[in-house]
């Protein structure tokens, strides 16, 4: 490896000063591979907090496109990204390009699957978790557990975050902790609002385990799962510590790794559904024309989006979509029936 620009020690001095890390530890840095996936509002400040402290590879994954809504937290986005409905992941790299030239960023405009999470996540030293959804972090779970490779879990809703490590072979795992998802209603964004300060929250004290992990200041890792409530000043601990019986770290069985129950049709958060089940690739223009006399159509080389009435569907390249305006599986099918073809 090249030695570093004197350009690029100057960009990083301020955090070499600091002991924990030191020039050893920026090294490790420099070198250090990071997942991100979930490139919203929690995701969006990790990439952002991982590339300005010089983490040298960044994988960001998000299945999801910028709407205005998304301004009021998700720090990498602009008013022209909501306007042109662009992919998370790519306006996040670009954006990240803008202000760190140095690092390398794969951005993957993708829903992570059991048939493609080992080759998303390979070379990844260590995942960080910014999803919206526990469907996903059992995924997580299981290939981390498998893998033997650290993860940070992380979520933010209402004014309340909550983070934990899960390191394989150390600490609890995800199923240690919750063997079952939530029951009952569980808040989202949608229903109980968020407060971009608790999001901060979460993501900067993710990024800062991710960091004594890169570092090697495993030692001073939190070993509990955290959790504190930014309006009330409510901070909770409880302790992490491996379950025996557990069906992941304990007796390795990993029916999520696998896809098993998994749907392929899923609820997906503002009045939504997102269609998975196909996997093919979609000429978006052809797409473009196609549909153009149907409703109004905005496309850009990465989604399509189409209006009609109360639905807009957003098409991605690989034959994903997103259907909005409907909660209703059988309606958001008949409408990718109908429009994209069976």
């Amino acid at each position: 490896m090249a030695a570093p620009s004197q350009t690029v020690r100057e960009r990083y001095s301020r955090q070499v000063l600091f002991a924990g890390i030191g020039p050893d530890g920026q090294d490790r840095i420099e070198r250090a591979h990071v997942a991100v996936v979930g490139v919203g509002a929690t995701g969006a400040v990790a990439a952002s907090l991982l590339a300005r402290a010089g983490v040298g590879t960044l994988t960001l994954i998000d299945r999801d496109f910028v709407e205005e809504s998304n301004l009021q937290r998700q720090v990498l986005f602009e008013e022209a990204d909501a306007r042109d409905s662009q992919p998370k992941a790519e306006a996040a790299r670009r954006k990240i390009a803008a202000f760190n030239s140095e690092i390398e960023i794969h951005a993957h405009v993708a829903d992570l699957v059991p048939g493609n999470i080992h080759e998303l996540l390979q070379g990844s030293g260590i995942i960080l978790d910014a999803t919206d959804n526990f469907e996903t972090r059992y995924l997580i779970n299981d290939y981390a557990i498998e893998q033997s490779k650290p993860w940070i879990y992380a979520a933010a809703v209402g004014s309340y975050a909550v983070t934990m490590n899960i390191v394989p072979g150390d600490t609890a795992c995800l199923a240690c902790i919750f063997p079952a998802p939530p029951g009952g209603a569980v808040e989202t964004c949608d229903t109980a609002g968020i407060l971009n300060t608790a999001v901060n929250l979460a993501a900067s004290i993710e990024v800062t385990e991710a960091l004594k992990w890169i570092v090697g200041a495993r030692d001073t890792m939190r070993r509990t799962l955290l959790s504190c409530d930014v309006w009330t000043n409510q901070w909770t601990e409880i302790a992490a510590a491996p379950r025996p019986n557990c069906t992941v770290c304990g007796q390795r069985n990993f029916v999520h790794l696998r896809g098993e129950g998994r749907p392929h049709i899923t609820l997906c958060g503002r009045n939504s559904v997102q269609i998975h089940e196909r996997s093919r690739p979609v000429d978006l223009a052809a797409m473009e024309e196609r549909l153009r006399s149907h409703g109004h159509v905005l496309r850009n080389d990465l989604l399509l989006r189409f209006e009609r009435g109360q639905h807009t569907l957003t098409l991605f390249a690989d034959g994903r979509a997103i259907i909005q305006g409907t909660t209703d599986v059988a309606v958001a099918r008949s409408l990718y029936a109908r429009f994209v073809g069976s």
